[in-house]
């Protein structure tokens, strides 16, 4: 007997199919990667609402994948070893941009007294800026290009029609989990963060050590074979 479709999330998955993937989304999500760290880092040198942005910014970034992976232009990248180096350089380069903006944050703040409210005002950013610095993070990493186009298709029933469907669908799913999770943990670092903030110059250094895991992260896109 079929099992029967799942007409209001996905239409063109079945209840088991849609459960099975949202299970082993869950589980990728939670690992330690660099989507979490970043997120983790930029709540706890910003501030709660900073790090939910940045996550949410990271999880909305799938759906580009999503994208690419049901025209196939994922299966080009990943075919030509030019594109693929253009891109790993790209995202690698942008995340070492992005780990020297904090630490020049976290140098100037330092003279005007990183424990005070408004220095700290002073080097936040707009939460519309974060939430496009993490989409375009996320959105240029060509590891996770890789990993939507070999994880969707595990999932994809071919009998039941409408493939490129399949994997909208599966990429909505994966997109609305990693969103609740990056948002949450955006909150639970911001949380760390506040009370950290209340002891003398710890806003300072957690300031380098974000912008120590971004270039760090860069560093190891750039170089990973």
């Amino acid at each position: 007997m079929a099992t029967p479709a799942l007409p209001i999330i996905a239409p063109m998955l079945t209840l088991d199919q849609a459960l099975g993937f949202l299970l082993a989304a869950l589980l990728i999500t939670a690992t330690p990667g660099p989507d979490n760290l970043m997120v983790l880092g930029m709540g706890m040198s910003r501030g709660r609402r900073q790090g939910i942005a940045f996550g949410l910014g990271c999880a909305i970034g799938c759906l580009s994948h999503t994208l690419l992976a049901v025209v196939g232009v994922s299966a080009l990248v990943a075919a030509s070893p030019t594109a693929f180096t253009l891109l790993k350089w790209a995202g690698g380069g942008y995340l070492i941009w992005l780990g020297a903006q904090a630490l020049r944050h976290a140098g100037g703040a330092q003279g005007a007294g990183m424990g005070s409210a408004a220095a700290r005002a002073a080097v936040v950013q707009p939460l519309r800026t974060l939430f496009a610095k993490g989409l375009f993070a996320n959105a240029i990493n060509p590891k996770v290009v890789l990993f939507f186009l070999s994880f969707l298709p595990q999932f994809v029933e071919p009998a039941r029609g409408a493939v490129g469907l399949q994997l909208g669908a599966l990429g909505m799913i994966f997109t609305l989990q990693a969103a609740l999770l990056f948002g949450a943990l955006g909150w639970f670092a911001g949380s760390v963060g506040a009370w950290l903030n209340r002891r003398p110059r710890a806003g300072l250094w957690l300031d380098r050590a974000a912008g120590t895991v971004f270039i760090g992260l860069g560093l190891r896109m750039v170089t990973a074979r």
